[in-house]
């Protein structure tokens, strides 16, 4: 199984979460949930970002939090790590953030190169100016920083993970910097060459472009870039934008705030005909968030909206696909004890709760990142609260 991440592939279904997790996608009527493991706190604590696996069935993720390194002035213990989980359950931290220069608190997931060197983001404080890095971890546990942002024109916490090209460019998005219209900025999308040399493809204004992307890109054929935005567009509550490669930004949909979906801090999956699918974090008939469609003309169709209760609320994720066009995501607030849910959403609209995060805690509490899936339709994430040390776990939901 390859393991080269690269954008400009031929788009297949669900090509937009292929970009983050290298196991294929198959069909999956999940019965059984288990946790593969429960953080402690040193070996890493409260991951909120999607999962990948390598061609051994190993997994790789970052935390939040947690960790060797001190970030006491941050406001939290543990400055987060990069770990991997083997098939029997054993957690090897591949690298703990200091705080420093090195980057602090990733919030994003990790993508990986033909030689195993895992790239991703750190979000907030760390980096020579405080404002978050681009970096590179080798398989010894070297990490090298490639960029580190400056809070100015260049960008400011990359919150997002990373997309990488045939020529080994990175590309994603930040939420802050850029262009001064809002407080901390609007946001950018930019690209990272080889070099270490950014390129700010585009700067959001806080207009009806949108404003302080949270989400991962996707890339079609043509290198058009494709994602959301968190505030911003028409009505003040999001976007769906378009980036052609001569840096042409066009919305494909500006959220109204309603029942349309409001907020979306995931990124998009698109379909063989150019559809596109994703989650917003609120709107919806019941204010607690919905999963939509994009079609190519820009016709929005809400596929479900949640109701706040047994059904889950606040998808804050992103979907996956199955071959069977049957949708799978979480939501890190509803369910039956309100801790959130695992779904899947039918073609015809017909949701099923596939687990429900308990009371009890020991399976996780508020899941944050998407899913994915191997090829026997085994669900795996993540959850940033619960488990054994209230430190967030990893999980499989398996037929």
């Amino acid at each position: 199984m390859s393991r080269n991440l690269n954008i400009f592939s031929k788009c297949i279904l669900g090509c937009g979460l292929a970009l983050a997790v290298l196991i294929p996608l198959g069909s999956a009527h999940a019965k059984d949930f288990g946790v593969l493991y429960s953080f402690t706190g040193n070996d890493g604590a409260n991951p909120q970002a999607v999962l990948i696996a390598d061609g051994a069935g190993n997994l790789y993720g970052t935390t939040y939090e947690g960790g060797n390194g001190n970030c006491s002035s941050y406001g939290h213990t543990g400055c987060g790590t990069v770990f991997k989980l083997a098939p029997n359950g054993t957690e090897t931290v591949l690298y703990s953030f200091t705080g420093g220069s090195d980057g602090s608190d990733p919030t994003a997931g990790l993508i990986m190169d033909k030689k195993g060197n895992l790239y991703s983001t750190t979000y907030s404080y760390g980096g020579a100016d405080g404002f978050g890095v681009v970096f590179k971890l080798a398989p010894n546990g070297t990490e090298t920083v490639l960029y580190s942002f400056t809070g100015g024109s260049d960008g400011s916490g990359p919150y997002a993970g990373l997309i990488m090209d045939k020529k080994r460019n990175l590309y994603s998005t930040t939420v802050g910097g850029g262009s001064t219209n809002c407080t901390g900025g609007c946001g950018t999308v930019f690209k990272l060459a080889p070099n270490g040399t950014e390129t700010v493809l585009y700067s959001f204004t806080g207009g009806s472009d949108g404003a302080n992307p949270q989400a991962v890109l996707i890339a079609d054929g043509a290198g058009n870039l494709y994602s959301t935005t968190y505030a911003g567009g028409a009505d003040g509550a999001g976007v769906v934008f378009k980036l052609a490669p001569n840096g042409t930004e066009t919305v494909r949909y500006s959220f109204t705030g309603g029942s349309d979906g409001s907020g979306p801090t995931a990124g998009l999956i698109m379909d063989k005909k150019g559809n596109l699918y994703g989650t917003t974090n609120g709107g919806g008939a019941d204010g607690a968030g919905v999963v939509f469609k994009l079609a190519p003309n820009g016709t929005e169709f809400v596929l479900y909206s949640f109701t706040g209760g047994s059904d889950g609320s606040g998808p804050y994720a992103g979907l996956i696909m199955d071959k069977k066009g049957n949708l799978y995501g979480t939501t890190h607030l509803g369910g039956a004890d309100g801790f959130g849910v695992v779904f899947k959403l039918a073609p015809n609209g017909t949701e099923t709760v596939l687990h429900s995060f308990s009371t009890r805690g020991g399976d996780g509490r508020h899941p944050l990142a998407s899913l994915i899936m191997d090829k026997k339709g085994n669900l795996y994430s993540t959850t940033f609260g619960g488990g054994a040390d209230n430190d967030g776990v990893v999980f499989k939901l398996k037929e």
